[in-house]
């Protein structure tokens, strides 16, 4: 591993845990990162948001996890096995990291059904696909349609031997179809017809409802004292 200059940014209240404080590391934004080299960083549980690689860096706390699925060991759940079932209709486009209207009006509709008290609930054109995207990357917008609607849209970013789960959004009107579980359950069965051998799900959060959800998908390892591990 080559060495890699990193700085902190400042303190400030934690978008997870109510009455913490979080902090980050990032890359320098002077160092110029690759898919290759990003392919290790992420096994030292960082993750990317844009062109910016980061990892928790917090002070008291370790509640973050890396986590990451083991594609070809993943077996599904009864829950999970009928929402494939229910979306086996949709289709599906891979596209490349490129700025669409439709995807940003989508976006938006999420955004305000979801996150209104967000900092993305009003985010622009610019802050949209400077979020998802980067300019190093090799990213990937998946789009899922239902009888030609777009339903909802996946960012996925493909390194050596993994897929990176970036980002989910889709319509509200099709909350019932569990786009957000179907999109990773896609993903796990992309990797495999890749040959690949991870799928990475970013940071666990045992006490925040939002990101606990990846311990629905097993054997989940995460990233704890530097060792991959299995969590349950």
């Amino acid at each position: 591993m080559i060495s890699i200059p990193l700085y902190l940014d400042t303190e400030q209240n934690c978008s997870y845990l109510a009455e913490h404080k979080s902090q980050f590391a990032y890359i320098h934004p002077e160092f110029q990162l690759s898919t290759e080299i990003y392919a290790q960083l992420i096994e030292q549980g960082f993750r990317r948001s844009g062109s910016h690689a980061y990892q928790p860096y917090c002070k008291n706390c370790q509640k973050c996890v890396p986590a990451r699925l083991a594609v070809n060991d993943f077996q599904a759940s009864r829950q999970q096995r009928r929402t494939l079932k229910k979306n086996a209709d949709l289709q599906v486009v891979i596209k490349p990291a490129q700025f669409e209207q439709a995807h940003f009006e989508l976006y938006q509709q999420y955004q305000l059904s979801r996150h209104t008290k967000g900092n993305m609930a009003d985010a622009s054109a610019e802050d949209y696909i400077s979020f998802l995207s980067s300019d190093w990357c090799n990213t990937l917008f998946v789009e899922f349609s239902c009888a030609g609607e777009l339903a909802g849209v996946a960012i996925v970013d493909l390194l050596d031997n993994a897929l990176s789960a970036v980002y989910t959004f889709f319509d509200p009107k099709f909350s019932q179809r569990s786009l957000g579980v179907y999109a990773v359950l896609w993903q796990i069965e992309h990797a495999k017809s890749l040959g690949l051998e991870w799928l990475y799900l970013g940071y666990w959060i045992a006490d925040c409802q939002k990101m606990s959800y990846k311990i629905n998908y097993q054997p989940l390892q995460g990233l704890i004292d530097h060792q991959w591990k299995k969590i349950t």
